[in-house]
This record gives C-alpha cells, structure tokens and sequence, in this order.
C-alpha cells in the first residue's frame, strides 16, 4: 500500500473520529437542554417557584385511629369527643331559654290572629331574634321564615309553628349527641351493643316501662334493638348511622313512653311499649313447646293462624341463622317483623329472599308454581277446591306489572304496592283465602257498617 493510500485513510479516521465526538456533546447538551425545558414548564404549571410548598398549606383530613394497643391514644380520644359533646350541649337552648323565647314572641305577636293562632311578621321576626341571645340566632333567618310562610294574608307565620319548629331542633341536637355519647368507635354510627346500653339505660326515664320486672329486660333491650336494625340495616352490616335513627320515626314511638297518659290503643299499637314487646316475647314462649329456648320449624309451624306452608318454612330454616336446626328469639324477631310489616321494604327483602330459591334476584314463573303448589296441598287437606295456578299467576303479574313480563323483582313488588298480598299468596293459606274472598268480606264490612247506622 502506498504512502499516499495510508495518509488518505488517516484522514478518513480522524474526521471520523472527530465526527462521533461532536455528536455525543450534541447529545449531552441536547438532554441539558430538555431537562432544563422540563424544569422551565414545570415550575410555571405549579405556578411558579414560590408556591412549590403549597401543599404544606393543606389543612390535614385524615386522621388515623387509633389500635388496640394504643391505650393512651384510645383515652386520650374518648376525653377529647366528650368535652367536644359537652361543648355542644352547652350550646343548646336550655328549659328557661326555651320559656324566655316564647315570652318574646308573644310578647312581638302581630294582630289580627288566625284563628286561634297568634301571628308574627318578618319584622317583629328579626326584633325576636335580636333580643333573644346568640344561641338563637341560627333560627332567626330568612331561610326558617320563608319555610314556615303559609297562606296568611298578610304574610306572617303561626308563633306555635316556628316554636315547635325550635323545639323539634333543639330535641334532634339534644338527641344525636345523647347518641352519640354510646358511639365507641367516633365514626357516627352505632354497633348492636351501643344500642343495646342506650336503651337500657333509657328504660328506667320511660314512665310506661316502669312496670316491667329487672329479669326482662334483656329481652326487652333484644326486642327493641332489633326493630332498629331489622329496618335501618338491611346489608346486615352490625352498625346503623346515627342520622338514620334520627330521621326515622322508631326513636320518636320509644321516646312516646315518657307519657304517663298514653292511650292502650297507642301501646298496642307501638312495638316498644310494654304490652307489644311481652306479647311477642309470650308468643315465642307458647310456641317453645318443649322449653329449651329455641324453636324448631315444627314449632314455628304454630306462629299465626298456624297456616303458613312447609315450603316457606323450609326456606326459611335453610337461609336465617339457626343453631342446631332450630331458631333463637333474635332470629324469630327478624321473622315477626317480616311477617307484620309486610308492606315495608326492609321486609319484602326478607320475604323476597327467601321466595327466591336460585338467587338469581327475580321470581319465574316456577317459583311462583313452587310455592303456590303447597297453597294447594293445604287447600286439599281442609276439603276444599284447589284454584288453578294458571289464574293466580295471572293476577300475580297483573297486580305487579313488572318491567320484564316473565320475571318479578324485589323492586317491582316495591313500586307496585302489591308486594305485600302477593307475599301472603304464596306462603299463608289465610293469606290466600282473604285475597281470594276480599270481596266477600267487603261486602259484609259494608253490612256490618249499615247495622250500625241503623241502630
């Protein structure tokens, strides 16, 4: 090879060389340059260097509770929510403040009277709240006016009206931190074992309770609480909200045992009177034919009329909690609210649950024969003439007017309002019978109604 061949190639290799140099610089600077850029965009999408601390600005949300083992930390909780409710109930309108504040308005009353009832303008309004201190302020406002607005002439509201307004607001707080006194945990709900000390430690201000004997109740506080989380905690959670206990109308039918006048109508009427709560105890008593606490589906065979069928019975010993095959009292209370509120929703699910046997979350037509077929075995055996099934399907579907016209859904029993007679179709003989002859007994409500117009 010549001098001049192997100078020429020297050169190749060195620009080559001095090539592949400048390219790795060009790209060391190119990623200085994107990461500077990146930087750049970053800081202006934050908006700008001075507030990449604002997240320490951030009031704290989350507060971790504390464990099992942190007994200081536990402690040191529970005083921290009690002074915090004793704050609160400090806050609240008293007895005399109650007495001064109707003082006030009566005094402010706007003439002429509706009726009997004495009236207050707006302006006569905001005087009242006014003079009547901070803790009343939060009721003095346009807002509580405009809701209590009816059709006066002159544009006043009824003084009683906007004072039990006051009072209905005063005895919600007044309760929900009484409540809120038995909620261990601080999380504004209530386990079945705070509601139990709740009520037990209620019963003694219930003057209409004062006759019940120490020995019941444990039966009692059983019998009361299951009400609350029969209808208030359908997923079977084990806790209720506090909220829901106060929006709902059980606390306002407890608390109603403070009237030493209550009518025998209204106790019997009334799931946690004293007479309601030991005919169902007794009821349970009497159907216990061999006295070991506990009910078997042939003792429960006798609930009733004694005319609910086997099939029902056996689905309902294959889906609640038994022990040994047989039911305790707690059990037996979810079945009577079931079956004597067959109305409500709470209790249509039960039923629902159990007149679905394959879980598929509707009913067929093979259920509905299923069950209408021991509604027929019963009708043979007291002697009288089976109904075609066919026809009761008929009228099942007609009364439900479900969305799909070969399946019924727990919904579609709800909307319909016919849930309930359909249940008692299905799983009562006498239910069935008062459907089937309803318009006989129409007709003899009626005659029994002229005798005594007559009379």
């Amino acid at each position: 090879m010549s001098n001049d061949k192997v100078a020429h190639w020297k050169e190749l290799l060195k620009r080559r060389l001095a090539s592949s140099k400048k390219d790795e610089i060009t790209e060391e600077e190119k990623k200085e340059e994107e990461t500077a850029l990146f930087t750049k965009y970053y800081t202006e999408w934050r908006g700008g260097e001075k507030r990449d601390s604002s997240y320490k600005d951030i009031p704290r949300f989350y507060y971790r509770l504390p464990a099992e083992d942190e007994v200081l930390l536990q402690k040191l909780r529970e005083e921290s929510r009690a002074v915090f409710l004793q704050r609160k109930s400090r806050e609240l309108l008293d007895n005399e403040e109650l007495q001064s504040l109707w003082f006030l308005l009566d005094k402010h009353q706007v003439p002429p009277m509706a009726g009997e009832e004495a009236m207050i303008n707006y302006d006569s309004f905001l005087k009242v709240g006014e003079k009547a201190g901070a803790k009343c302020k939060q009721f003095f406002t346009a807002r509580v006016y405009a809701k209590l607005l009816n059709s006066d002439p002159y544009g006043r509201i009824s003084i009683m009206q906007f004072f039990n307004y006051v009072m209905r607001k005063v005895w919600l707080h007044q309760t929900r931190i009484g409540l809120s006194l038995y909620d261990v945990a601080g999380q504004g709900y209530l386990r079945e074992s705070d509601l139990e000390n709740y009520i037990l430690e209620l019963i003694p201000t219930l003057p209409q309770l004062d006759g019940l004997e120490k020995s019941f109740y444990s039966f009692y506080v059983c019998t009361a609480v299951r009400k609350f989380f029969f209808f208030l905690d359908p997923l079977r959670t084990g806790k209720i909200k506090i909220q829901d206990i106060l929006a709902c109308s059980f606390l306002d039918d407890l608390l109603e045992l403070r009237d030493e006048e209550l009518s025998k109508e209204s106790q019997e009427s009334n799931w946690f009177s004293a007479p309601s709560a030991l005919r169902v105890y007794g009821q349970y008593l009497n159907l216990d034919k061999d006295h070991n606490g506990m009910l078997s589906k042939e003792e429960l065979s006798r609930y009733g009329t004694g005319t609910l069928t086997d099939v029902f019975l056996d689905r309902v010993y294959q889906e609640c909690l038994t022990y040994d095959g047989e039911m305790d009292y707690k059990t037996y209370l979810d079945f009577v609210l079931a079956l004597e509120n067959r109305k409500e929703p709470a209790a249509l699910q039960y039923i629902f649950k159990l007149l679905d046997m394959e879980n598929k979350g509707y009913l067929n037509v093979f259920a509905l024969n299923y069950f209408f077929r021991a509604i027929q075995e019963q009708m043979k055996l007291h002697g009288q003439e089976p109904v075609s099934f066919q026809d009761v399907k008929d009228e099942i579907f007609d009364m439900v007017k479900p969305k799909d016209p070969y399946k019924i859904t727990l919904q579609d029993l709800v909307t319909s309002s016919q849930g309930d007679t359909v249940s008692s179709i299905l799983i009562d003989l006498n239910g069935f019978w008062t459907y089937e002859n309803r318009e006989v007994l129409v007709a003899n409500d009626n005659d029994s109604s002229a005798d005594l117009d007559d009379t």
